[in-house]
């Protein structure tokens, strides 16, 4: 089985001479640390740098680790409101290296591990807790028929379809009877909200980490892992941002809860959602409480898919994968305690 920390650089190499032009080796690559689903890599050359994204090694499940879709809504994207790398090549020949990637480039920057923003002082957390707000309401605000995305989701309603799909992933990566994961499931299939309308570009996965700012400012200088990214619902993305927060504290949990964030700066999240609405002239939100139950259960079945590779030896970091596989049960919990506040 291939092993999936190792990237073959000399077949990258030789692939990328004949089709990304001024692309000139010697060529190393160096694997971050983050991102348990496509792994990643940076790619050093004596004139310039890259980064790629692959495909993780092993039997994947339907639809996931769309890195061809990655590509090509960054490349859609590109000179929007909406910060981007600039996309240079995909290579959708498995032959390559054994799956699909893409290489881009290499945007310098600041990621913010945790949402707690120790290194930086509480007037400068706000201004990036501010910038996140901004570029997720230009996210949801992208004109999806003028950047050629309007097919890049099925009609219909999204919540139906994205909870009819990542039931399907859960069940097909299940490892262990979790009955609060089956409640919230016939819960959220039960309480779909009416359809408002709203159609647009949701990034899937925007948290904090996935964010590259500026070294020298608030400025989000590029969006990244645009993994789960399709056209639905905008308030499935800002649920998501208030289901972050709620996790503990630290590097794992990568969340807020327990902090006095006024004290230390940070918006709230009544406070988070009105900057979101007010930017994009929306009313108050009714009923959020099943956006964020929506974004526990999607959380949880994403997390219990990283436990199934972990366990069939095709994880990128496989202690962490199990370490993260265990706040399964956690996340269908607290999904229906977010259920409960609904009317």
């Amino acid at each position: 089985m291939s092993n999936p920390n190792t990237l073959n650089t000399g077949a990258v190499a030789t692939w990328l001479t004949a089709h990304l032009e001024g692309f000139s080796g010697p060529l190393t690559a160096e694997k971050f640390a983050q991102g348990q689903s496509n792994p990643t890599y940076l790619l050093k050359t004596p004139a310039r740098n890259y980064v790629l994204r692959r495909k993780p090694a092993g039997v994947l499940l339907k639809s996931a680790h769309a890195v061809e879709r990655e590509f090509r809504v960054q490349k859609a994207l590109a000179g929007s409101a909406v910060p981007v790398a600039q996309m240079h090549a995909l290579c959708e020949d498995d032959s390559v290296i054994g799956s699909a990637f893409y290489v881009m480039e290499a945007v310098q920057g600041r990621v913010f591990a945790e949402p707690t923003l120790p290194q930086l002082a509480p007037e400068a957390r706000h201004a990036v807790m501010e910038e996140m707000n901004r570029v997720l309401a230009a996210i949801h605000d992208v004109d999806i028929a003028a950047a050629g995305l309007s097919d890049y989701g099925p009609e219909g309603n999204y919540y139906a379809r994205q909870i009819s799909r990542w039931a399907r992933q859960y069940e097909a990566s299940q490892t262990a009877d979790i009955p609060d994961m089956t409640a919230l499931i016939d819960w959220l299939q039960s309480n779909l909200p009416a359809d408002d309308g709203q159609r647009t570009l949701v990034h899937g996965d925007y948290r904090i980490d996935n964010l590259l700012f500026a070294p020298d400012s608030a400025r989000i200088r590029a969006v990244l892992d645009w993994e789960l990214s399709t056209i639905g619902h905008p308030y499935a993305d800002l649920a998501a941002v208030i289901m972050q927060w709620s996790m503990p504290q630290g590097a794992e949990g990568r969340g807020l809860q327990g902090v006095d964030r006024a004290r230390h700066g940070l918006m709230t999240d009544d406070a988070f959602i009105a900057a979101y609405c007010a930017r994009r002239g929306l009313p108050q939100i009714e009923n959020f409480g099943f956006y964020l139950a929506f974004s526990y259960f999607r959380m949880g079945a994403i997390l219990q898919g990283v436990l199934k590779r972990a366990l069939d030896g095709n994880a990128s970091s496989p202690d962490q994968a199990r370490r993260l596989g265990a706040y399964v049960p956690a996340f269908a919990s607290a999904g229906l305690k977010a259920a409960r506040t609904v009317t």
